[in-house]
């Protein structure tokens, strides 16, 4: 079936224009305070960042507000003496005060003379501890070396020297007791091979109630058993505290009976 020409030209999207264009759409709207704002909030964040809520002290409940605390005091009275000096009087009429007195001085020059002769001033020494630039006295922090440069660096101080003689002295005195008592009898010194003889008895004795505490059941499930491991243990505490004492020291003095 053949469509006639008519027909076809006379088509819906033959009524648009050719060269229609779609209308520019208008600018977005932007505030001139933009930049600013931008500004101050990336200036004023740095110093707000927190881990987690500010920790703020809470106050105690016995710090209430009472009647009258923040009132002023007053003075404390004073008693009126009428023999007090009283104030100067106020000036007559007729007083009039000195007037046209001029000063002949260059206040511009001398200014200029002083800054110009005088000793310029030493920036005072700091140092910053943070890359944001916070800054602090040097003097006080430490870094500076100025205790090494004293006189009396390294020096022993006088209370040691004093302390070290009163010990000094109480040795001697204690040497020269045991050096009496020696003497009257009343001390008998323990000499090596009594001192090697004792501590290898004491190392048997714990190595047979270590034994015996080895053989032991591993279920203490009776009364006389834990009586016996509570008893053993103490034996064997009480063993290796005396070798510990004898291996500790060298010279050893017994009592006479």
């Amino acid at each position: 079936m053949a469509m006639d020409p008519q027909c076809s030209s006379e088509s819906i999207y033959n009524l648009i224009p050719g060269d229609w264009k779609e209308p520019p759409q208008p600018p977005r709207y932007t505030s001139i305070f933009k930049t600013a704002i931008k500004n101050d909030m990336q200036k004023f964040k740095t110093s707000m960042k927190t881990m987690g809520p500010a920790k703020v002290e809470v106050p105690s409940p016995k710090d209430f507000l009472k009647k009258h605390s923040k009132e002023k005091p007053l003075p404390p009275k004073k008693k009126f003496d009428w023999n007090e000096p009283r104030k100067p009087p106020v000036p007559l009429r007729s007083e009039h005060p000195v007037m046209g007195i001029q000063s002949e001085k260059n206040f511009i020059n001398t200014n200029a003379a002083d800054v110009i002769m005088g000793v310029a001033k030493k920036p005072k020494p700091i140092y910053v501890d943070k890359r944001t630039g916070d800054k602090h006295d040097l003097e006080t922090s430490g870094l500076v070396p100025k205790y090494i440069n004293k006189k009396d660096y390294g020096v022993t101080p006088e209370y040691i020297c004093k302390r070290n003689e009163e010990v000094k002295k109480a040795q001697e005195e204690y040497d020269n007791f045991v050096q009496e008592s020696l003497k009257k009898a009343a001390m008998k010194r323990l000499s090596d091979e009594e001192r090697e003889a004792v501590l290898q008895g004491l190392k048997k004795n714990w190595e047979e109630v270590h034994k015996e505490f080895q053989s032991l059941s591993v279920f203490i499930d009776s009364i006389p058993k834990k009586i016996r491991k509570q008893k053993l243990e103490k034996e064997m505490k009480q063993l290796e505290h005396d070798i510990g004492v004898i291996e500790k020291h060298k010279i050893i003095y017994i009592a006479n009976k």
